[in-house]
C-alpha cells in the first residue's frame, strides 16, 4: 500500500497483506468508525489504518473503546467495532464483551494475538483470549489462515447482527495480519447450524388471539427486544386496537412512548406501584422481547403473575420458559412476531381494568420530597428533561442515578436510552456517551453518571477535549457508592462498610486538566445556571451536582419477596 497518509487504497494490487484484507473488508461492512487502542501485535493493522479510510477513535483504556463501540451499536442499531491489541488490551475488552452479550448488542472485536509459532510458549502478551470470551460471546474465531479472513469477517458481522444480537470475537494472530493473498470478499453468509428462525409460527398467532379475546385484564411486558427489532410501532397499535395496558423493563424504555395513556411505567425491584400490581393482578402477561428477569420477578415466581396464562415473544428460543412456565410460545423475530399479531387483532374485554390500572398510575405516581437546602438528585433529572424536553440522547452507569434516570426522565422514544441492563457495569456511562454522539453529532447526548462511576473512565476526558465532542456530563455526586450505602442501610443495619468517596477529587479541576469546561452546583439556582451554560456550549461540558449524600431509590422491592412488598419510603411530592 502507498506510504503517504490519505492515500487512496488501490485495487491494482494482486495481492494485500491480511491487516489490508481486513480493512477493506470492514469498508465493505459500512463501517464508519472503529473505537480502540494499538499494541504491538495489532501494528499491522494500525498501520493500514493510518491512510484514514475509516474514522477511528483513540480511547484512553480498551475499557473506553468497547464501551464507546457499545454506545454507538446502541444508539443506531448498527454492529460496533472494537480493536485491541493481544494480552492486556485483549482483556480489558471482556467487561464490555460480557456487558453488550447481556444486553444482545452488537459488537465486532478484534483483538492481536502473537503469531503462531508463539502460541502456547506464554510468549510476551500473549493471552488464550478466545478461550477466555468463549461464555460471554456468541462466537469466537482464531483466525489461522490468512485466506479465511475474508469470510470470517463476513460471518462474523452476520452473527452479531441476527438473530438475537450479540459480540463476535475475531483474534488475529500477528504472522496473519502480515501474510499476504488475494482478496475477494463473499457475497452472502450461509452457516450450517446457525439459521435464527425469524417468522412467528401462524399457530401460535392464533392462539394468543384467542386468548386476548378471552382475557379481562392482559398486560404487556415490553423489553429490549422492542428496541432492538424496531417494532415500537407495532406496539403501539397491539396496544391501542386491543386496549392492552404496557409496562417496559428498564432495556425496553423508550420502546413505548412514556407520555401514552396505557403505558405503566417500568416494573420490578425499583417500578411503579401501576406496573407491579398489574403484574400481580393480570390474567393474560404478553412478555415482549423480555427475559423475566429477576430484577423483574424478584426470584420469587411463586408470587409472580400467579394468575395469568403467559405468552413469550423472543427471537432467542432459550429464552422462552427459562424462567417462567409459557402457555404460549412465539419464536421469532419480534417485529415481524408484532406485524403477525397485530393482523386479525382482536379487541380485550379490557376497559374495567385498564380505568383500573390508569388510576393506580395516577394516584401512585413517583414521589420524593424536594427541599430548598440540598439538591435532590430527582429534581436533578426532572430538570435535565424539562430543559431538554425530553430531547436528548441519555445514558448511564449502574446504581442510584440509574434508577432515577428510569423514574424521573421519561423517554418517547426507541434507544434513547442507552444503559448497562444485564451486567451492571459501572464505568459504561460516559464513554458509551461518546459513541452515541459520533453516531449522532447533531443530538444533544447527556451522560448521567455517578462519582463512583465517572472516577472508573474519567480518562476517557481526553477524548471529547481532543475531539470536541460535545458530550454533556451530569455527574451525580453524593460523595459514596450510592446504591451499595443504600442497601447497607436497608438491609445491613447502616453498617456502611468502604462505600465513602469523600476523598474523590475536585471534578471541576479535573475536566477543566482535561481542557472541559465544567461547573459545581449545589443549590437547584446553581444547578439551574450550570446546566444552562453547559447546554449553551458548543463543545463537551460537565457538571458537578452535588446532590443529598442520604437520599435512597424508591420504591424498593427487596430481592427474594414479592412485588407486593414494595417499600414506598417515607418520600411526598
Amino acid at each position: 500500500m502507498p506510504a503517504e497518509k490519505g492515500e487512496e487504497l488501490t485495487q491494482s494490487q494482486q495481492e494485500y497483506s491480511g491487516s489490508e484484507i481486513l480493512l477493506r473488508c470492514l469498508i465493505e461492512e459500512g463501517v464508519e468508525v472503529i473505537f480502540g487502542y494499538p499494541g504491538g501485535s495489532v501494528l499491522p493493522i494500525y498501520d493500514s489504518l493510518y491512510h484514514g479510510a475509516v474514522k477511528h477513535l483513540l480511547a484512553r483504556h480498551e475499557q473506553g473503546a468497547i464501551h464507546a463501540a457499545e454506545g454507538y451499536a446502541r444508539a443506531t442499531g448498527k454492529t460496533g467495532v472494537v480493536i485491541a491489541t493481544s494480552g492486556p488490551g485483549a482483556t480489558n475488552l471482556v467487561t464490555g464483551i460480557a456487558n453488550a452479550q447481556m444486553d444482545s448488542i452488537p459488537l465486532v472485536c478484534i483483538t492481536g494475538n502473537v503469531s503462531q509459532d508463539l502460541i502456547g510458549t506464554d510468549a510476551f502478551q500473549e493471552a488464550d483470549i478466545t478461550g477466555i470470551t468463549m461464555p460471554i460471546t456468541k462466537h469466537s474465531y482464531l483466525v489461522t489462515d490468512v485466506r479465511d479472513l475474508p469470510r470470517v469477517v463476513k460471518e462474523a458481522f452476520h452473527i452479531a447482527s441476527t438473530g438475537r444480537p450479540g459480540p463476535v470475537l475475531i483474534d488475529i494472530p500477528k504472522d496473519v495480519c502480515n501474510a499476504k493473498t488475494g482478496y475477494h470478499y463473499p457475497e452472502g453468509v450461509r452457516i450450517r447450524g446457525y439459521q435464527p428462525k425469524t417468522d412467528p409460527h401462524p399457530l401460535q398467532i392464533t392462539r394468543l388471539h384467542q386468548a386476548l379475546a378471552e382475557a379481562k385484564k392482559p398486560l404487556i411486558l415490553a423489553g429490549g427486544g422492542v428496541v432492538t427489532s424496531g417494532g415500537e410501532q407495532e406496539l403501539i397499535a397491539i396496544a391501542e386496537t386491543a386496549q392492552v395496558p404496557v409496562t417496559t423493563t428498564l432495556m425496553g424504555l423508550g420502546g413505548f412512548p412514556s407520555q401514552h395513556p396505557l403505558w405503566l411505567g417500568m416494573p420490578g425491584m425499583h417500578g411503579t406501584y401501576a406496573a407491579n400490581h398489574a403484574l400481580l393482578e393480570c390474567d393474560l402477561l404478553i412478555g415482549i422481547g423480555a427475559r423475566f428477569d429477576d430484577r423483574v420477578t424478584m426470584g420469587r415466581l411463586d408470587k409472580f403473575a400467579t394468575g395469568a396464562k403467559i405468552a413469550h415473544i423472543d427471537i432467542d428460543p432459550a429464552e422462552i420458559g427459562k424462567n417462567v412456565d409459557t402457555y404460549i410460545p412465539i419464536v421469532g423475530d419480534v417485529k415481524k412476531s408484532l406485524t403477525a399479531v397485530r393482523d386479525g387483532l382482536p379487541r380485550s374485554q379490557s376497559e374495567d381494568w385498564v380505568k383500573q390500572v390508569q388510576g393506580w398510575y395516577r394516584e401512585y405516581p413517583y414521589r420524593f420530597q424536594d427541599s430548598d437546602q440540598v439538591l435532590k438528585p430527582q429534581w436533578v433529572i426532572r430538570h435535565l428533561h424539562e430543559s431538554t424536553q425530553g430531547n436528548a440522547i441519555v445514558t448511564t452507569d449502574v446504581g442510584q442515578h440509574q434508577m432515577w434516570v428510569a423514574q424521573y426522565f421519561p423517554f418517547a422514544k426507541p434507544r434513547s436510552f442507552i444503559t448497562s441492563g444485564g451486567l451492571g457495569t459501572m464505568g459504561f456511562g460516559f464513554p458509551s456517551a461518546i459513541g452515541a454522539q459520533l453516531a449522532h453529532p447533531e443530538a444533544t447526548v447527556i451522560s448521567v453518571t455517578g462519582d463512583g462511576g465517572f472516577q472508573m473512565t474519567s480518562q476517557e476526558l481526553a477524548v471529547i477535549a481532543q475531539g470536541n465532542i460535545p458530550v454533556k456530563v451530569a455527574i451525580l455526586n453524593n460523595h459514596c457508592l450510592g446504591m451499595v450505602r443504600q442497601w447497607q442501610e436497608v438491609f445491613y443495619k447502616k453498617r456502611y462498610s468502604e462505600v465513602d468517596l469523600a476523598d474523590s477529587p475536585d471534578f471541576v479541576k479535573l475536566a477543566e486538566a482535561y481542557h472541559v469546561k465544567a461547573w459545581r452546583a449545589e443549590t437547584q439556582e446553581e444547578a439551574v445556571q450550570a446546566w444552562k451554560q453547559a447546554l449553551s456550549d458548543p463543545g463537551p461540558a460537565v457538571v458537578d451536582f452535588r446532590i443529598h449524600p442520604e437520599e435512597n431509590v424508591y420504591p424498593m422491592v427487596a430481592p427474594g419477596t414479592g412485588l407486593d412488598e414494595m417499600i414506598m419510603g417515607e418520600e411526598e411530592s
